[in-house]
């Protein structure tokens, strides 16, 4: 072993001049390792093909090619091409310092300053190889090599880069790229240019500053619903990265923000300073890429970009073989298509996988009555209400018909308008407690929400317990969504806080109270 514990190759002497040492990564097609260039004395690291991997032996060739039209201070070096046991190897740059993703797995984020510089880093890189007409197509923490000494950041890996215009499945049936950071046209089986790589580095940005992708999910289904139908809002931890990450994960490419302008919000937000004036509008909230032309559906389900769901992160290829795995691959597919067109059944837009519908499982989120919607003839802005029970172990009242999602972090219940959304999120008590989580999230209101304003903050109680009250009015993420309403209650139960919020616009302020305070008046633990 290594003074790192890296496992030693034994010396191995490969091309006559290249000495292999310790196993600095491993990957699904072969590994990385140090090595030491005995002709001209200088260390470098050296990709081999693993035999067994099924890579293609020409792959490595055409990499390298790749690489080497691209001169560029942020994309990895390729020196040489040699073979070893009957493979090629490619003989690269050493960056002395691991990549992105290790930062992150060590529990290490950027503040929102340190990723923009990033950012730039990579868009500079990027740019690069677009101007070959070079696609990267596999943007990634893995894929990028921080620089211990000097801080600077190395885009490799170019092992399925393409030329735009290139199939999204291989030609052996394998999906190219990283489910959670690849853009929603190419999870659709669209044309991908430079802009699907932008999409991939908004989604990078989010998990360089809050630690990890915005689309990681429990299965592959649920990865492709999140990306290409749940609503993507910003991570409060993101600070003044929201407005150039907004701009980056929008799902029309056409309308995606540019290089240019990226770069302009980049260099302000890595220099402390506002984010200048944007050409780029968001598309409505309401709208969603269709499967079918001039399809739209409301969207109840909500990925928050930088806080996303837990699970296990999806892996670089996905073998698309054998009849199990095509019903999956198909299963999939119906559920997007249904959540972008709506049920034809009953006119809805459907759940899908990565956002329940709070009326599924009985004995989970079923109610504990079923009423029936208000009618016509009462008030349009009324709600009626149910139980459920959530699996997350408490039992809340929501109005009638409310879908439920989750970020991960927090259950969210959207009507079926897409109006009024109730939140519940259960943690442990931090420091300060609820008050001071109400003081912080006030401070940091002007950064997380679009003109933010009118805001309150109390210290109360909720049934006898400590609590705070936090209410304030802000624009909404998007023109479409309109001026938003926000009523939050949080409390200390047991070292538990329990935090309760809801939202709607200002027109149904007095709608989104009302559902709070039924919530709050009937949430309990299960069994509670």
């Amino acid at each position: 072993m290594s003074e790192n514990g890296s496992e030693q190759t034994g010396g191995e002497l490969i091309g006559g001049r290249y000495r292999l040492g310790e196993r600095l990564g491993q990957g699904g097609m072969g590994v990385v390792r140090r090595a030491t260039d005995e002709l001209l004395g200088r260390p470098v690291a050296v990709k081999t093909l693993a035999l067994d991997s099924g890579a293609d032996p020409g792959g490595a060739l055409r990499e390298a090619r790749v690489v080497a039209q691209i001169r560029h201070p942020h994309v990895i070096v390729v020196h040489d091409v040699v073979e070893h046991d009957g493979l090629p190897a490619l003989v690269m740059e050493l960056v002395d310092g691991g990549s992105l993703a290790d930062r992150l797995a060590a529990g290490e984020v950027l503040t929102p300053r340190e990723a923009a510089r990033l950012g730039l880093d990579l868009l500079d890189a990027l740019s690069a190889a677009h101007a070959r007409d070079v696609l990267h197509r596999d943007v990634k923490p893995a894929n990028v090599l921080l620089e211990k000494d000097t801080g600077r950041a190395v885009l490799t890996d170019f092992g399925i880069a393409s030329l735009p215009g290139a199939t999204t499945l291989s030609r052996t049936g394998v999906f190219i790229g990283t489910p959670e950071y690849t853009a929603p046209e190419r999870m659709q089986g669209g044309d991908a240019g430079p802009a699907s790589d932008l999409w991939s580095l908004g989604a990078l940005l989010c998990a360089a500053a809050t630690g990890t992708s915005p689309f990681r999910r429990d299965s592959i289904g649920a990865v492709l619903h999140a990306i290409v139908y749940e609503e993507i809002r910003p991570s409060e931890r993101m600070g003044p990265l929201v407005p150039v990450v907004r701009g980056l994960l929008e799902r029309d490419p056409d309308r995606r923000l540019g290089a240019a302008e990226a770069r302009r919000m980049l260099a302000a937000c890595a220099a402390g300073e506002p984010p200048p004036v944007s050409s780029y509008t968001p598309t409505a909230r309401e709208t969603v890429p269709s499967a079918a032309p001039g399809r739209s559906a409301r969207t109840p389900g909500t990925t928050t970009a930088g806080d996303p769901g837990a699970g296990r992160r999806s892996g670089r290829a996905v073998p698309i073989v054998a009849a199990a795995v095509a019903v999956c691959v198909a299963v999939a597919t119906v559920a997007v298509l249904r959540a972008v067109q709506g049920d034809p059944a009953t006119g809805a837009p459907a759940a899908g996988p990565g956002s329940t519908s709070a009326a599924s499982t009985p004995g989970r989120n079923a109610p504990a009555t079923t009423p029936a919607p208000a009618s016509a003839e009462s008030d349009p802005e009324a709600y009626e209400y149910r139980e459920v029970t959530d699996v997350r172990g408490f039992t809340v009242t929501v109005p009638y018909g409310a879908r439920r999602s989750t970020d991960g972090e927090r259950v969210i219940y959207t009507t079926g308008d897409g109006a009024v959304r109730v939140g519940i999120r259960i943690r442990p008590v931090p420091s300060g407690g609820a008050i001071g989580v109400m003081r912080a999230s006030d401070a940091s209101g002007p950064t997380d929400y679009p003109g933010y304003r009118d805001a309150t903050v109390e210290e109360t109680t909720h049934k006898g317990l400590p609590a705070a009250r936090w209410e304030f009015g802000w624009n909404g993420f998007t023109p479409a969504e309109g001026a938003r309403h926000t009523v939050d209650v949080c409390w200390e139960q047991d070292g538990t806080l329990y935090d309760l919020w809801a939202s709607a616009p200002v027109p149904r302020a007095e709608e989104g109270r009302s559902a709070l305070d039924t919530a709050l008046d009937s949430f309990r633990t299960t069994g509670g």
